[in-house]
């Protein structure tokens, strides 16, 4: 696969504070599934943010689709056609008064007639199972579907990069199963700030672990990696875990309940 969109050597913080990020560098690959792990205040958000454009890094270079982003205007509106954020907080992205009109907020931002914008906003909103809501409020949404709404608006963008900040915190089981499955349906190259390791292993193609203000990026089976682990003050993930407590190799990588099944049957 090729790729999409990249960040290269970057430096990023805030004035006056030591930088979050010093030196580090991801690739996202078009079409891929990608897990961003680090523990709260690893740099996560503000790669994410770096990679949407929202914050100019001190340093180094973010490109998409090959092309660098300059931080001017041509430069950003460019970008953000490509690559759309969806903040951990949906709240932070909601402010019209509806549903259609928040997920309609973006299309017509970028000058799209009515129809055309409306077309898209009954798209996103099928595609994240919300239509039902199309003119609730959006005070009156529950936190879940203020998660799904906040991803639609993204979605009605039609980027080719989607980049979601701990987009299941706050969800219960069933609204985590729910949410993974449709995202699964996006065609969208998606990248997801986690610090879940379970849903990373289960989930992503690909696993970029934040820490020590750096990234160090693999394939799932880095989670493998004890050293690493530690480094980012992350656990091992259950399925790893337990064929370790059971003394059995971790050979084919197992990522669902079923994979484990027929590693301890063999």
């Amino acid at each position: 696969m090729t790729e999409i969109l990249s960040a290269a050597d970057l430096v990023a913080g805030f004035a006056g504070h030591e930088p979050v990020l010093d030196g580090a560098s991801v690739r996202v690959r078009r079409g891929a599934r990608m897990a961003l792990l680090g523990p709260n205040g690893s740099g996560k958000t503000t790669l994410l943010r770096c990679l949407a454009g929202s914050l100019k890094p001190l340093r180094g270079a973010i490109r998409a689709e090959g092309a660098a982003l300059a931080h001017d205007r041509a430069s950003l509106r460019r970008h953000r056609r490509l690559v759309q954020l969806v903040l951990q907080d949906p709240d932070d992205q909601l402010f019209s008064a509806d549903v259609t009109q928040d997920v309609s907020f973006g299309p017509l931002n970028l000058g799209l007639a009515e129809e055309e914008a409306r077309a898209r906003v009954e798209e996103a909103l099928e595609l994240l199972a919300v239509t039902h809501l199309a003119e609730r409020p959006t005070h009156q949404l529950s936190y879940g579907e203020r998660k799904r709404v906040a991803i639609a608006g993204a979605v009605a963008m039609r980027p080719s990069v989607l980049l979601l900040d701990e987009p299941t915190a706050g969800l219960d089981p069933a609204g985590v199963a729910e949410l993974m499955a449709t995202l699964d349906g996006l065609d969208v190259t998606v990248v997801l700030a986690t610090h879940d390791v379970d849903l990373a292993l289960s989930w992503a193609d690909e696993v970029a672990v934040v820490g020590g203000r750096r990234v160090r990026q693999g394939e799932p089976s880095i989670l493998g990696d004890e050293d690493l682990l530690a480094s980012a003050r992350l656990r091992r993930p259950w399925q790893l875990e337990l064929l370790h407590q059971l003394g059995l190799p971790a050979s084919p990588l197992p990522r669902t309940v079923d994979d484990v099944a027929r590693a301890i049957q063999c």
